[in-house]
C-alpha cells in the first residue's frame, strides 16, 4: 500500500483512529485555524485505520524513490484524546520509525520547515520533551 502524496510545501496528516468524527472534525479545524498557510493535507482514508509506525515505514521504503514522503504525522488515538491534539510525527527516510509528538499548536512551524528541508527530523525529535516525547518549540513557553 502506498502513502499519498501531501499537496506542495505541506505535510501529510493521516487519519489512523475513526471512533471519534467531531473530533477529527476539531482537528482539522484546528490546524486549519492556527496560521494564515495551510500547513496539512489531511487524508481519512479507512485503509489506514488502526496503521502502525512499522507499517508506515514499510508501505513508503517499498515506493519507488521519487514517490516517497520521508515523513508523515498521524491522527491517532492518543492526538484525538488529548485536548491539545498532539500529532505523531514519524520519520520515514533518516531514522525509520522515529517519532516525536507535535501539538497543533506547533505544527506550521515543524511542517514549513521540515517540507522546505530547512531543518530535519531529528532537530525536533531531539528537542521533544524527554518525558512525553512532545516537541513544543525551541525554549518558547
Amino acid at each position: 500500500m502506498s502513502l499519498p502524496e501531501p499537496a506542495d510545501l505541506t505535510s501529510l496528516v493521516l487519519r489512523t483512529d475513526f471512533a471519534d468524527e467531531p473530533t477529527w472534525e476539531a482537528v482539522r479545524a484546528a490546524l486549519d485555524a492556527v496560521d494564515a498557510y495551510p500547513h496539512a493535507t489531511c487524508v481519512a482514508e479507512r485503509r489506514f485505520a488502526d496503521a502502525r509506525v512499522a507499517e508506515l515505514v514499510a508501505w513508503d521504503s517499498a515506493a519507488p524513490e521519487g514517490e516517497r514522503i520521508h515523513y508523515v504525522f498521524l491522527a491517532d488515538a492518543a492526538a484525538l484524546a488529548d485536548p491539545e491534539h498532539p500529532l505523531l510525527a514519524v520519520d520515514l527516510a533518516d531514522e525509520p520509525g522515529r517519532t516525536f509528538r507535535v501539538p497543533v499548536r506547533w505544527f506550521p512551524d515543524v511542517s514549513a520547515n521540515l517540507s522546505l528541508a530547512n531543518m530535519d527530523f531529528a532537530e525536533f525529535a531531539d528537542t521533544a520533551d524527554e518525558g512525553d516525547g512532545t516537541y513544543r518549540g525551541f525554549g518558547e513557553d
